[in-house]
């Protein structure tokens, strides 16, 4: 077989065309590196692996993009990444991208979860379930919650001074703001510890 054509397109791709007919695009850059021009002979084998190399280069070049928008977990990057170029090309980029320190997720772990805790005031509870979805290994997530989990009954004293300040002035605000807290994860022997807290405080 051989190539008749290489017409460049848009986003840094090139179409080839074998025989006369189109075949296939791939990224320039990797089409260059390959050496491959107009007259030249190309087996179905060649044109696999170039695809693939061409899909495993596209790959990296996304994943880099994605992580200068914002921090992502090896997770959260394969499953943008395998739709779109294979899941070959997906690990072999984030492969790619751990080895140069550029994704971490134990450190992506540490940080979005003393956001949560410390920022947001999440239980520990919200806090695992936003990590485990993130793709943080479970023993990974209960290591790091161990270490920076504050003292629920604080937490919820902090919300109580804040957010929900205004809304226990009568028993039906009181039960939506316990219902809301629950909601977030947090134990009802907790909430009751830190209302009563929290009034001792207001009558002080």
């Amino acid at each position: 077989m051989m190539i008749t054509a290489a017409e460049e397109r848009k986003k840094g791709m090139t179409a080839l065309f074998i025989d006369g007919e189109y075949a296939l695009s791939v990224d320039t850059m990797t089409l260059l590196s390959y050496g491959y021009q107009t007259g030249s002979e190309i087996t179905d084998d060649d044109l696999h692996e170039l695809l693939q190399a061409s899909d495993a280069n596209r790959a990296k070049e996304k994943a880099l993009y994605l992580i200068e928008y914002r921090p992502r977990t090896s997770k959260e990057l394969s499953d943008k990444l395998i739709p779109l170029y294979g899941e070959q090309a997906a690990e072999s980029a984030v492969q790619r991208l751990e080895e140069l320190g550029l994704i971490d997720d134990e450190s992506f772990a540490r940080e979005y979860a003393a956001q949560l805790l410390e920022k947001k005031c999440c239980s520990v509870q919200k806090t695992m379930y936003e990590l485990l979805k993130k793709g943080i290994d479970r023993d990974l997530a209960e290591e790091i919650l161990d270490e920076l989990a504050p003292d629920p009954v604080e937490q919820i004293v902090r919300l109580l001074e804040t957010k929900y300040a205004r809304r226990l002035s009568d028993e039906k605000s009181r039960l939506k703001t316990v219902n809301a807290l629950r909601t977030m994860g947090y134990r009802w022997s907790d909430i009751q510890d830190a209302l009563c807290t929290f009034e001792d405080e207001q009558e002080g």
